[in-house]
């Protein structure tokens, strides 16, 4: 039985229609026309030899091949564009000192890094894991030639530092995290029982001013000084914290704040800070990963 031969174009626009929800709107992505990508997938349900959408009202749906094929598709993609950046860039080397916040150390540090370490092996990466102003302090004095953290309110807190080239990645909400062991109930009349840093930080500010202005009483149940901590006492069922769904475990889950009597949070800013406004090849390279992953999250 002769083997099957998918075209990476072919899967390249199926995978951006599924992503954005329209096909029209891959079109625009992968530089086509709406007619070429129709053109495309029916090319590419001729090649899996059966159907791969149906119809679901007046659009259309995957089928469980479909389905199948998405998954090995984004796999084939990945693999591809990784394979040409090594090509491209075979010959970056240096270094690049990366700071981040604790909320993408699990979740984006192996992923990312990973690949940029695979397709450049010549460049050393030398990753600070941190708060916003240890962060800003890092990037204001050298230490460090790009970081990701949570803007809006938080540059405020460090607005002696004179602001570097910033890019804003995306508008995550903040939102209500526990366990489905919580016992606290907004009929109890008990107050809501927080968890949160053993220091200020935006989140406490937003969280406990969200519930002055709703006029739910709150209380410090438990303080942590690191993330892990944070989710830690939340799976226990000791009360409440506030994040973005970034980085979130499988032990808590972030609740419906209208079914949990909870007043709603604002989004926050996610932005990517460069140190100098003409980065080097490789720190540019890595930014292009971080941002590529970090908004394909927030699709």
């Amino acid at each position: 039985m002769s083997l099957l031969n998918f075209d990476i174009a072919f899967l390249r626009s199926y995978v951006a229609g599924i992503e954005l929800g329209s096909f029209a709107r891959a079109a625009d992505k992968v530089g086509r026309s709406t007619s070429a990508v129709s053109a495309q997938l029916k090319k590419l349900e001729e090649q899996a030899g059966m159907p791969l959408f149906r119809k679901d009202g007046r659009g259309l749906a995957l089928t469980p091949s479909g389905e199948v094929l998405l998954g090995y598709a984004r796999r084939l993609l990945e693999l591809n564009d990784e394979a040409a950046v090594a090509l491209r860039g075979a010959e970056l080397e240096g270094w690049i000192r990366l700071g981040l916040q604790e909320d993408f150390g699990e979740a984006l540090l192996p992923e990312v890094l990973g690949r940029f370490a695979r397709a450049h092996p010549k460049v050393r990466i030398e990753a600070h894991v941190a708060r916003n102003t240890a962060l800003m302090q890092g990037l204001a004095m050298g230490q460090l030639d790009l970081v990701l953290l949570w803007g809006g309110a938080c540059i405020a807190d460090v607005a002696q530092y004179p602001l570097p080239q910033r890019q804003q990645i995306a508008e995550p909400a903040m939102r209500w995290i526990a366990s489905s062991s919580l016992a606290w109930r907004p009929e109890s009349g008990e107050p809501l029982p927080l968890i949160t840093f053993d220091r200020d930080c935006l989140f406490q500010r937003c969280a406990t001013q969200a519930l002055d202005g709703a006029g739910i009483a709150w209380r410090t149940a438990f303080t942590s000084p690191s993330l892990a901590g944070l989710w830690a006492a939340a799976a226990a069922g000791l009360g409440v914290t506030v994040r973005t769904a970034y980085g979130l475990p499988s032990s808590v889950r972030a609740l419906d704040h209208v079914n949990a009597g909870l007043p709603a949070l604002p989004p926050l800013s996610l932005e990517l800070l460069h140190a100098s406004t003409v980065p080097r090849p490789p720190v540019e390279r890595l930014a292009g990963l971080i941002i590529e992953s970090l908004q394909q999250d927030a699709a």
